[in-house]
């Protein structure tokens, strides 16, 4: 695929915001499947270990950088990507655009409560009949096909999945060719966002990559463990990188 780098053997795509949306928009156009994935330090630690998570990456269609410690990342290693493409800012284009476009949009994921509470949220914003269906994302690996079915059944053009991961990449890699969606997307927490459970770090720490520990300080039990192990383990892995790539040009 035109415009892919390699991090940390993690493809990625670089692209900005404006060209993901356009690629995507022409997708849906056609009916082409698209399969969207976002990786941040986290995910990229924890690919190198999970082999069903990396297969479930880099198996996507487009795969953006959500942290802004992979684009600083990048430009360290030489791969500069263009700027960080947040998984929640790119789902609230896509909901707009599909109110825009008479698209559909199933939404799954979070507690119902949650869940519910963001459908009523964008049914307000925007009109009800973007919506395709909803349902929460507390289910057993035994209940997965029929939940891939119910979805498939209500004929979305975008599935937003708000799972944890890596469950919800390998569901998605698992089952996107029964949901048949144009398009489909993790999410991650951004359901808890949108409701108003979690708030988003202000704009000044997102830039400057504080938004993990702004989210750390209001989930310290469930994000503790990717707040400092995972993303230490992340700046090693570079620092590695970088040791290599110097080793490889003294001795080339």
């Amino acid at each position: 695929m035109q415009n892919r780098i390699n991090i940390l053997n993690t493809p990625i795509d670089n692209l900005t915001m404006e060209e993901t949306l356009q690629r995507i928009g022409e997708s849906i156009d056609k009916n082409q499947r698209i399969h969207h994935v976002v990786v941040n330090a986290a995910k990229i630690v924890n690919m190198q270990k999970d082999g069903e998570l990396y297969d479930s990456v880099v198996g996507a269609d487009i795969i953006n950088a959500d942290g802004q410690a992979v684009v600083w990342a990048s430009k360290l290693l030489g791969q500069p990507l263009k700027e960080r493409v947040a998984g929640i800012d790119l789902m609230d284009n896509l909901v707009s655009f599909a109110h825009k476009n008479s698209y559909k949009i199933f939404f799954l994921g979070a507690k119902p409560s949650v869940v519910q509470s963001v459908v009523e949220k964008y049914k307000n914003m925007f009109s009800e009949d973007i919506i395709a269906g909803y349902r929460d994302g507390y289910f057993s690996k035994d209940e997965e096909r029929s939940v891939a079915e119910e979805i498939a059944n209500s004929n979305p053009d975008i599935l937003f999945v708000a799972i944890s991961s890596p469950t919800k990449e390998i569901f998605l890699n698992k089952y996107k060719d029964e949901i048949k969606a144009p398009f489909i997307m993790g999410v991650g927490g951004s359901f808890d966002v949108v409701a108003g459970i979690v708030n988003r770090a202000p704009i000044w720490m997102q830039k400057s990559g504080l938004e993990w520990f702004y989210r750390f300080i209001q989930e310290p039990r469930r994000m503790w463990r990717r707040a400092f192990i995972t993303n230490f383990q992340f700046i090693i892995l570079v620092v590695k990188e970088i040791l290599t790539k110097l080793l490889r040009r003294e001795n080339g």
